[in-house]
This record gives structure tokens, C-alpha cells and sequence, in this order.
């Protein structure tokens, strides 16, 4: 099984986005799964799985089997981040690599929200 990293080109690292949050702030994990059930029903792509989960190195995983795998911290950041996260993770379902294809459709979803 490979996953894919996380490699947007506007990608921040992720130690510079760890500022503690109170709970208020922090997304619960089901709603956070029901906007990537939401995105990937726009984008008309059927994850197999989703997982959250503690992460040391990237923000979330795609598995060839279609197991999307999303950071716990990332439910503690903004929701423009996490779109992007989302939709990168979800447009891989399509498109296995980051080519020109790829990079195109992902502005464009982004760009339609």
C-alpha cells in the first residue's frame, strides 16, 4: 500500500501551525468527517475509509485502497486549511500523482467552494 504525502505547493510546514487551541476551536471529528463526506460528494469520489489519527510527519494520507487518513491536529486548524488538505487527499482518489492534472483540478475545486 503506498501513501501519498501531503505536498500542496502552498503547503506550510506543519510545526508552524501547531498554536494550542481551546476546545471550542477545535472541529469534532464527526463533523470534521461529514465536510469530507460533503467534498467528496462534490467531487464525486468515494473514500473507502476515513480515519483521524495522530500523525508525526504530514497533515494526511491517501492509500491506493482509497483509506483516507487525516492528522488529529488538523481538526485544530482553519477550515480554508482543511479544505485543502481535504480536497488534496480526496482528489488523489483520481489522480494518483501531483502532475499538471492534478494541480489544475485542485485549484479549481478549491476555487469553486
Amino acid at each position: 500500500m503506498i501513501a501519498q504525502n501531503l505536498r500542496a505547493e502552498k503547503m506550510i510546514e506543519k510545526k508552524e501551525l501547531k498554536p494550542w487551541k481551546t476546545l471550542e476551536e477545535t472541529v469534532p471529528g464527526d463533523i470534521f468527517k461529514a465536510e469530507v463526506r460533503a467534498w467528496a460528494k462534490k467531487m464525486r469520489v468515494e473514500p473507502a475509509e476515513i480515519h483521524i489519527r495522530p500523525m508525526k510527519r504530514k497533515w494526511a494520507s491517501c492509500s491506493s485502497r482509497g483509506r483516507l487518513t487525516f492528522d488529529v491536529e488538523l481538526l485544530s486548524q482553519p477550515a480554508k486549511f482543511r479544505a485543502e488538505v481535504i480536497v488534496h487527499e480526496l482528489l488523489h482518489l483520481k489522480i494518483p500523482n501531483h502532475g499538471p492534472l492534478f494541480r489544475s483540478l485542485f485549484k479549481a475545486y478549491l476555487s469553486k467552494k
